[in-house]
């Protein structure tokens, strides 16, 4: 971020502090506005020919600067992100939302361009994948196939992830105040907090694993943790994906195929085709802004429209 414009660092410090965005969102867009910036100063021939890519300055960039940018450099830049840098949809349409909330800014904040010209920039379309998930049998068998001598920790995160569909980076923020009876307060997206109802699944394993969770040693910033490393600190995401891996290997399932946010599908699933869960309480209980990204575990069960059809009163007729 030290490298920006200023009017881009207002901006990042902005959509965390008063637009509340996560700290990882805001270094994607740092990393965005980065790599803009320095196209810019290709693009309008700024610098001097053959100047390396990593070497562009971009802390200097002006309001004036800024006001010549124009919609067809915006879609030049997308251009670019695809064919040189092989840039997916979504990672396109990152950049889209990130200078539409740049511009944005600038013009009704920072008032320091007279047009906004990304109003009609367009994302990419993308198209909705169907999600990843472990069947109920295979669910059963990787809890099954948990051992060794974290097994009560590893059991209960597996617990969570399977029961609570939490995000990975929900599940290494826990500390054990925040759970209170059935109740888990978790920290999502945005730094939105929501509250998840705990199962007697995991409401066990959570108990079962603090019965045996060492205390001894663990650091003053990490003793509220509820899952910790062997090294006395509060379990990193990068351990946890280990750990998953791990298992997945070990239960005889593809281990490229399923990962951490494969198991948050996995618990939606569940809940959607065995629990009869509404989608709105869906929608709640994985922490989704939007129901529409909600909506793709309705598709994923062919049985139950077959049996709507099956149950029309004509059918028989």
């Amino acid at each position: 971020m030290s490298e920006l414009p200023s009017s881009a660092k207002d901006f990042i410090i902005y959509m965390e502090a008063i637009k509340g965005n996560s700290k990882k969102t805001a270094q994607a867009y740092s990393y965005d506005l980065t790599l803009f910036f320095k196209y810019m100063k290709i693009k309008k021939n700024v610098v001097k020919e053959n100047t390396d890519f990593k070497d562009i300055r971009i802390d200097d960039i002006d309001n004036y600067f800024l006001s010549t940018i124009g919609l067809n450099d915006l879609y030049s830049f997308i251009s670019y992100s695809a064919t040189e840098r092989n840039n997916s949809n979504y990672a396109r349409a990152r950049k889209v939302a990130c200078l539409r909330s740049f511009f944005k800014y600038i013009h009704s904040k920072l008032k320091i361009i007279d047009k906004n010209p990304a109003i009609e920039l367009e994302p990419p379309k993308i198209t909705n994948k169907q999600p990843v998930y472990l069947t109920l049998d295979d669910s059963k068998s990787l809890l099954k196939n948990i051992k060794g001598v974290n097994m009560k920790r590893d059991y209960a995160i597996f617990t969570l992830f399977l029961n609570c569909g939490l995000r990975l980076s929900e599940l290494v923020s826990i500390d054990i105040d925040s759970i209170i009876g059935d109740t888990l307060k978790v920290v999502g997206k945005g730094n939105k907090e929501r509250v998840v109802y705990l199962n007697s699944a995991c409401i066990n394993a959570i108990n079962e694993y603090l019965q045996v969770r060492d205390n001894s040693g663990i650091s003053a910033d990490d003793k509220k943790a509820l899952f910790i490393s062997r090294n006395k600190r509060r379990i990193s995401p990068r351990t946890v994906q280990v750990i998953v891996k791990k298992y997945i290997k070990a239960a005889g399932l593809d281990d490229k195929k399923y990962s951490t946010h494969k198991l948050r599908h996995t618990a939606a699933t569940l809940m959607y085709k065995h629990g009869n869960v509404d989608i709105r309480a869906l929608q709640q209980i994985l922490g989704h802004k939007s129901v529409a990204t909600t909506q793709i575990y309705t598709h994923i069960d062919d049985e139950r429209l077959r049996q709507a059809i099956k149950s029309n009163p004509l059918s028989n007729e």
